[in-house]
């Protein structure tokens, strides 16, 4: 069985420019043309982080924007009482920031090796002012973000625990997938990361994923790596009827 390896989400990475980044399709800066490349590059620089650092503590001021080159992220939010709730997950070409705010309302924390493709604050907003391609761009991944946002309520308000799972899995194939499957990632999150997210137990999930490996749904190889030879499949086990009917 001949195995197609998803973008991977966990290494950092060195980037020598946008001629060979690999986000360069899907990031804020797709639709730029090469005079708004230019500017962009002079304000960019490249930084990375080891899995477990934080990027940003919550309430923190936020003097960059930034697009996630590699790895993956968690956005969360502490509760008074000590609880902490991942709110989000950052993966490969998503943005941070927001116009005109300088401060984070949330904890930016790498599950993963990160490597982030920084962008000036100041300098970024007048770019976003002076080119309706790029804020075209920032508006359609905020919708998307939105829509995602309203999915994810859905989600935590009515599935059931293994909807839950394998909406999860979904999007993470969703976002990495290439080619012809068999699909195969490894998780950006622990059991415990991921129970927090989905409002789980972390014995919940973990039964729902064996429960899904026996059904024939996935495949799992360790503790992180999942393996995914039909996403129709795993859609219909998200119960949702959209995102089936949105694969190819």
């Amino acid at each position: 069985m001949v195995v197609m390896k998803l973008q991977p989400i966990s290494p950092s990475l060195t980037v020598n420019g946008c001629t060979d980044c690999p986000i360069r399709a899907r990031a804020v800066c797709a639709d730029c043309n090469d005079t708004e490349l230019v500017k962009l590059d002079k304000m960019k620089s490249y930084k990375s982080w080891k899995a477990g650092e934080t990027l940003v503590h919550e309430g923190a001021p936020l003097e960059f924007a930034a697009s996630i080159v590699s790895g993956c992220a968690t956005l969360s939010r502490s509760l008074e009482d000590g609880r902490r709730q991942i709110v989000g997950l950052l993966l490969p070409s998503d943005f941070i920031g927001r116009p005109g705010r300088t401060r984070s309302e949330y904890a930016i924390e790498a599950t993963t090796d990160v490597t982030l493709c920084l962008f000036r604050r100041g300098p970024f907003e007048t770019l976003l002012r002076e080119s309706p391609r790029v804020a075209s761009r920032l508006l359609e991944m905020s919708l998307d973000e939105l829509d995602a946002t309203r999915e994810w309520m859905l989600l935590l308000g009515r599935k059931t625990a293994r909807e839950k799972v394998s909406t999860f899995l979904l999007a993470l194939l969703r976002r990495t997938a290439t080619g012809v499957g068999p699909y195969r990632t490894d998780l950006p999150l622990s059991r415990e990361e991921i129970a927090t997210f989905l409002g789980l137990t972390i014995e919940t999930v973990s039964r729902q994923l064996t429960l899904l490996r026996k059904a024939g749904v996935i495949e799992l190889d360790g503790l992180r790596t999942v393996i995914c030879a039909d996403l129709h499949l795993l859609a219909a086990e998200s119960g949702d009827e959209v995102a089936e009917a949105l694969l190819p």
